[in-house]
């Protein structure tokens, strides 16, 4: 993957976005615990931002994915982990399934809106008793007539309470786990929804996060994205964009947090000399950077396979994992160097310790990854039948 002046121009574009239109805000929307997504994605639907990868026939940009995680590497400029966070649902988790596989209907109807920022989007597939086991998903969403009836619950769910719409992953048969499901768009505004008080997290504070009820909620059954029981190979593709979108965010964020800690290091003096002379530190922040440039090999590597049409859930799962990893590594050598003044709230780098733990378990846990990478190694067990 070699970044064409094109690239840079929309890298430049996105960076002097973050800079200008998000960055100076991100402390309010911190306390506040949420941000205005909608008057946020209209500026960005306005640049592009929002549909790089996406047809233009749906007012996308209808460039290769390769530009998505240009965009994304800068978005992992903005100065906490949630807004970007809820840019990537919108951008790489709640719509490729529409664009790849929607009928006119719901490009039209759905996809152009988001790509514009008219619309926010949300994805559903977390449930309480099913994170990363997507295949454990109890909503369900029986035909009636030309409806679907939809009763269950989605938990963790990413932009909820501001959202239009839900691309809901529901069981629409009795079939097989891995055959019965189906992705399903689902406004957020059909009788029978109702979601929880915004939820309380460690980190991403300017996310809002709810849990959603569905209560008899009819929806027609044009509303299904594709052939219906093809919803878990469909979120499977979701999840290979979804993980090299999260891979690349984490890159500049990184690279923040080691320049912050470096400048930092040479400002604050201890026993006669400025903390960044002390070779602990120096070579620490040198052996992070090395990290963090082989992630970024790793990441552009599956994006160039994506590229090429190759089945890349190897690599991205690779990514994803050491991403999650690598962030948690970076934020906690750094926090260490920061001392007291690490532990505060307010502190960018304790933001940033606090974000991006959950690197390692949203969009599949590592210990999920480990899984996935091990099949295709060939060395993961088989399961003993009951």
């Amino acid at each position: 993957m070699r970044l064409t002046q094109e690239h840079k121009e929309l890298k430049r574009t996105v960076k002097n976005f973050v800079e200008n239109e998000i960055n100076p805000h991100v402390d309010e929307w911190e306390k506040e615990g949420i941000f205005p997504a909608h008057e946020l994605f209209k500026k960005m639907g306005n640049l592009g931002l929002l549909g790089i990868s996406k047809p233009e026939s749906a007012g996308g940009l209808g460039l290769d994915f390769s530009y998505e995680m240009a965009a994304a590497e800068e978005m992992g400029g903005i100065f906490c982990g949630g807004v970007p966070m809820a840019i990537g649902v919108q951008t790489c988790m709640a719509t490729p399934a529409i664009a790849r596989f929607g009928s006119d209907y719901l490009k039209e109807n759905f996809l152009a809106p988001a790509v514009a920022g008219d619309m926010v989007a949300s994805i559903g597939v977390s449930e309480p008793g099913a994170g990363s086991d997507v295949a454990a998903v109890k909503t369900t969403a029986k035909k009636d007539g030309d409806d679907y009836i939809i009763n269950g619950t989605k938990m963790w769910i990413t932009n909820s309470t501001q959202a239009d719409f839900i691309c809901l992953l529901a069981n629409t048969s009795d079939d097989k786990p891995h055959s019965n499901k189906s992705l399903i768009v689902v406004p957020m505004n059909s009788p029978g929804i109702t979601l929880s008080p915004r939820l309380n997290k460690l980190g991403m504070r300017s996310s809002d996060t709810a849990q959603i009820f569905f209560d008899n909620v009819r929806v027609p059954q044009r509303n299904r994205i594709g052939a219906e029981g093809a919803g878990f190979m469909m979120q499977m593709l979701q999840f290979q964009e979804e993980r090299m979108y999260a891979a690349a965010m984490s890159l500049v964020g990184m690279e923040t947090c080691i320049n912050q800690t470096i400048d930092y290091c040479r400002e604050r003096h201890t026993f006669g000399q400025p903390l960044i002379d002390n070779q602990v530190i120096h070579f620490r922040m040198a052996e992070l950077q090395t990290e963090v440039e082989a992630l970024r090999a790793m990441v552009y590597q599956a994006c160039e396979g994506y590229l090429n049409g190759e089945d890349m859930t190897r690599l991205a799962s690779m990514a994803k994992l050491k991403s999650g990893r690598l962030t948690r590594e970076v934020s906690d050598s750094c926090l260490q160097y920061w001392g007291g003044m690490g532990f505060m709230w307010d502190n960018q780098i304790a933001r940033f310790y606090r974000d991006n733990r959950l690197g390692s378990i949203g969009g599949g846990a590592d210990e999920i990854m480990l899984g996935i990478i091990c099949k295709y190694m060939g060395i993961l067990p088989k399961r003993k039948k009951s």
